[in-house]
């Protein structure tokens, strides 16, 4: 088993069924994203670079599905959360499936490959 898959299928519920409905909606939308674990949390890479990741913040009660250059697209897609004192990091917070609405998901994701796409750095702050 893949480490990207153990973590998944070792998470709570609901946490596990979030973080899997994410992931799908991710594949099916991006076909040419790369899935890798990287500092123990499922990674989403687009021309190597980081374009978002999953992950259950400690002390918290949702999946946070973290945009890398969320900072460029918040004006944008007011859904994306300034959290944590992250520099260009905005995030999605999901306690269930019913916070995501997938359109406009789909369209987030679409506009944050497109930026990670033309950056010439993955960080650049």
């Amino acid at each position: 088993m893949k480490p990207v898959d153990h973590y998944f299928l070792s998470q709570k519920e609901p946490y596990q069924s979030i973080m899997l409905y994410v992931r799908s909606v991710i594949l099916n939308t991006l076909p040419e994203v790369v899935e890798r674990y990287s500092y123990k949390i499922p990674f989403y890479n687009i021309d190597k670079k980081p374009l978002l990741y999953l992950n259950i913040l400690k002390g918290t009660d949702y999946v946070d599905v973290a945009f890398v250059q969320g900072v460029l697209l918040e004006n944008d897609f007011p859904i994306l959360k300034y959290n944590h004192n992250r520099k260009q990091v905005r995030s999605i917070p999901l306690k269930t499936l019913e916070d995501l609405d997938q359109e406009q998901f789909v369209e987030l994701l679409i506009a944050a490959a497109h930026q990670v796409k033309q950056s010439k750095r993955p960080w650049f702050i």
